[in-house]
């Protein structure tokens, strides 16, 4: 047997990672031989990003003349429909992006297999195959940053949903976050009271700014919390529990074996994985979680930045079958 060789992308609001993922002939875990990023710009619109991932890509092959791969794999932001890997739908940080035709134009453009998938349905796909998740028979992961975002791995396969759009944890209905607009339109949602952007706005509501210049970020609270404040670790205790809870009631509906915990917010650093912030996940979580799903291991993912690029390769491969 030999390695195999595929090109991997990220694409997400702030920028474009792209990679050639090498798999070892050997079965060990496939990892970058090339990397490369470039600004996303998403304020230009979608179709000069759509040229700047496929001049990434381009750029990424030809700088691997030796590597022959077997396709595109790519996690991209928005809702992407699963018959056809364009793009169904993104909201106001991608402007522009709806309705661009992905992997219609790449499948032509490079003349290679391309499979499209959600970014977080990558990262999870990344981490229930050689992450945390490996393994295991089914994985809820939830990438929590700027927003939050999920996917359920059955089996080795991503549950995608028929129009693309499963996964969309962060809009899910939390009492917590009862009368708070949602970046998505609506309100009520998950994502405006556990996110690293809601937990700075909570305070900033409730306390006034950590610093007068500019709106504090979830990183400003956590670290007033880790240094023992009390108004801090009251706002990182309510965003924990308002997390763990809604995790309970995803747990009662899917039954995962493993929960992953993975996103900007997990790994800017161990400060991220502060007690406050983990007891009370277990403690919202307890409070919603059915009787034989108390035990369901709640993780943190491994993979970090691989996750997705990981997962987008899986994708591919997948599709090949």
């Amino acid at each position: 047997m030999e390695n195999k060789y595929v090109c991997s992308v990220d694409i997400g609001g702030t920028k474009i990672a792209t990679a050639i993922m090498e798999y070892p002939a050997d079965g060990g875990v496939p990892h970058p031989v090339f990397e490369a990023e470039v600004p996303t710009e998403a304020q230009e619109g979608g179709e000069a990003v759509f040229q700047r991932i496929e001049a990434s890509i381009k750029a990424a092959l030809e700088a691997n003349p030796d590597v022959e791969v077997l396709g595109v794999g790519i996690g991209a932001a928005g809702v992407v429909d699963p018959k056809t890997g364009a793009i169904a739908y993104a909201n106001e940080i991608m402007p522009g992006w709806s309705g661009v035709q992905l992997g219609p134009r790449l499948r032509e453009d490079l003349g290679l297999p391309v499979a499209v998938v959600g970014d977080v349905q990558a990262h999870a796909l990344g981490e229930a195959h050689w992450g945390v998740g490996k393994g295991k028979f089914s994985v809820l992961c939830l990438g929590i940053g700027t927003g939050i975002g999920g996917a359920y791995v059955e089996n080795g396969r991503v549950m995608q949903g028929f129009h693309g759009a499963a996964g969309h944890m962060g809009h899910i209905e939390c009492s917590a976050a009862a009368g708070i607009p949602c970046a998505c339109g609506r309100s009520g949602h998950l994502e405006s009271v556990a996110s690293g952007t809601s937990i700075g706005r909570m305070y900033d509501e409730r306390f006034g700014r950590v610093d007068p210049s500019r709106p504090s970020v979830g990183r400003d609270v956590n670290d007033l919390c880790r240094a023992g404040d009390a108004k801090a670790t009251e706002v990182i205790h309510d965003a924990g529990f308002a997390l763990g809870a809604s995790l309970g009631s995803l747990a009662n509906i899917l039954d995962p074996e493993v929960i992953v915990l993975s996103g900007g917010v997990i790994h800017q650093g161990p400060d991220w994985r502060s007690q406050t912030w983990k007891d009370s996940v277990h403690e919202g979580y307890a409070s919603q979680a059915l009787d034989p799903l108390q035990d369901t291991p709640i993780l943190i993912g491994s993979l970090e930045g691989d996750a997705p690029l990981i997962g987008a390769a899986e994708h591919l491969l997948a599709s090949l079958k």
